[in-house]
């Protein structure tokens, strides 16, 4: 795969799991930059993501749904083919408070890629990555789904014990 083709690939995933999100959809997730095992994505601020109405702040489950976003996005900007990812571990430092009425940036980039784990850090801030509303470290399970199409793990309608009853009682 070219490169060109292959920044086209990460464009398309990163798109793909904004949009794809319902979480991610709703708080407004873009990204601004992805390649080369990196992320940015923005969250833009608004007044139903502050978490305290007194401070104006947006609250922390905003940002560490966005370090962890951005973290996976990473993992599929260093990968040169698409498997599918999930969090392993997620741990975040707060270093301080977001400051109101400012967009918030997060900045991941995946710097180890084992056969099964791919490790990333990342960090949140609003205009200066050395000045960090929070820092990241994060680990992914690589195929999460072992290989198997999406949905694979779902049953089918009426497989289940609880259908059966249903189409015994006539419901």
């Amino acid at each position: 795969m070219s490169e060109t083709d292959l920044n086209e690939q990460h464009r398309l995933i990163a798109k793909a799991m904004n949009e794809g999100s319902p979480q991610a959809k709703a708080l407004g997730f873009t990204t601004l930059d992805i390649g080369d095992g990196v992320a940015v994505l923005k969250v833009p601020y608004r007044t139903e993501l502050v978490g305290d109405p007194e401070t104006g702040v947006i609250a922390g489950g905003v940002v560490t749904t966005l370090l962890d976003h951005a973290s996976g996005q990473a993992v599929h900007a260093a990968m040169s083919t698409w498997t599918s990812i999930a969090t392993l571990d997620l741990r975040i430092d707060y270093m301080r408070p977001a400051e109101p009425g400012k967009d918030i940036l997060a900045r991941a980039h995946c710097y180890k890629l084992t056969r099964s784990v791919a490790f990333v850090r990342a960090v949140a801030y609003e205009t200066d990555p050395e000045d960090p509303i929070a820092a990241a470290q994060a680990a992914f399970m690589l195929d999460s789904s072992a290989g198997k199409k999406a949905g694979a793990n779902l049953k089918p309608p009426g497989s289940s014990k609880q259908d059966s009853s249903k189409k015994e009682d006539g419901q």
